[in-house]
């Protein structure tokens, strides 16, 4: 009996165990990325993944240090129909909510203005025009609560994205890019949202896929409580009943380098995996690469032009640079199995 016992445990604990040479036929890997083609990012993230949570690596990294840090817009959110949620969220406001839009003051009505023009018409946005945008966009939500704000964006959200049918701005989230948060989720990670885009309108956006507000960091503007008036903070001591409301004083625009001191002032420190999609998500890149602990940083190209609305030239050509850059390239053409999932189509513009 003795010999046969001892075979049969052998047996018994590899299959409990799940023994298996080949880690890509894992439970986890094959299970989470139903949505994505095998390629060179996907290999390169499990590999990364794989190895910094080895514990007999020695590019073994801790629970608490594997920091993820991911932009928004273009990276996990579309951003193409035809621009940034937050600039048509602008453009509605200041040009067609009727509560608003006959009070807007002209820079605010100008700037909102460009981006109706560069949207209908192809005309090029003014220099600078990120920074034009966020002290405009401040000055037009100011007064309103958060929870007013929450509402306004959840609302616009609904809307039917412009490009596409089957589709709202709330529900276009890359599919294959969800599966990187869940994989991230069940290796031990923590991520990020890092945008330009308004904090609270980030908040409101990530919501639906579970993102505590917490772990959101974007473009900021002053807040105040409501019965506050012109007292400063340090002085004046808020009531219960008060809420707190958005005034026009821009903080922050949250690009570049920004980025990288947002990071360091909420996160504490730096991430060890970063994703972006533009030269805005360059400098968190290149203080991810910085960390002593083993990094990775990776970009998406918009390089599909069936299934979104791309330039695909222009998105080769910065594939080329962002490998030459040292950061890992994400194809959304050749590695996406979907977009945005099934029963969504692209279609013309309409304005």
């Amino acid at each position: 009996m003795k010999k046969l016992f001892y075979p049969f445990m052998l047996v018994f604990a590899c299959i409990l165990f799940s023994c298996s040479d080949d880690d890509d036929n894992s439970p986890r890997v094959k299970d989470i990325f139903t949505q994505w083609n095998t390629c060179e990012a996907l290999t390169a993230l499990q590999d990364y993944v794989e190895d910094v949570t080895n514990p007999n690596s020695k590019n073994f990294i801790k629970e608490e240090d594997r920091i993820a840090t991911f932009d928004m817009d273009g990276t996990f959110v579309g951003e193409l129909y035809p621009t940034y949620f937050e600039y048509l969220l602008f453009e509605y406001r200041v040009l067609e909510d009727e509560k608003y839009k006959y009070i807007a003051p002209a820079d605010v009505k100008e700037a909102a203005q460009n981006i109706r023009d560069f949207v209908r018409n192809g005309k090029a946005l003014p220099a600078y025009f990120d920074m034009i945008h966020a002290q405009a966009a401040a000055k037009a939500y100011a007064g309103m609560t958060l929870a007013e704000f929450d509402e306004y964006v959840k609302s616009f959200a609904n809307k039917q994205a412009n490009g596409f049918r089957g589709m709202t701005y709330g529900q276009s989230f890359y599919k294959p890019m969800l599966q990187v948060f869940d994989y991230l989720k069940a290796n031990g990670f923590t991520f990020y949202v890092v945008s330009g885009s308004d904090r609270f309108i980030c908040r409101a956006l990530v919501e639906p896929i579970g993102i505590n507000p917490n772990r959101v960091i974007g473009m900021d503007v002053k807040l105040c409580s409501s019965s506050q008036g012109q007292e400063t903070g340090v002085n004046y001591t808020m009531g219960k009943e008060e809420d707190l409301i958005r005034t026009s004083e821009l903080i922050i625009k949250n690009l570049k380098t920004n980025k990288v001191l947002q990071i360091t002032q909420e996160i504490g420190k730096v991430p060890v995996l970063t994703f972006g999609n533009s030269s805005g998500d360059c400098a968190m890149h290149n203080f991810c690469l910085s960390n002593p602990l083993k990094s990775a940083s990776f970009m998406l190209i918009a390089d599909d032009d069936v299934r979104d609305h791309a330039n695909r030239d222009k998105a080769l050509s910065l594939g080329d640079q962002w490998r030459e850059a040292g950061y890992h390239v994400i194809s959304m053409r050749d590695d996406f199995k979907t977009i945005y999932g099934e029963g969504v189509e692209k279609v013309d513009f309409t304005f």
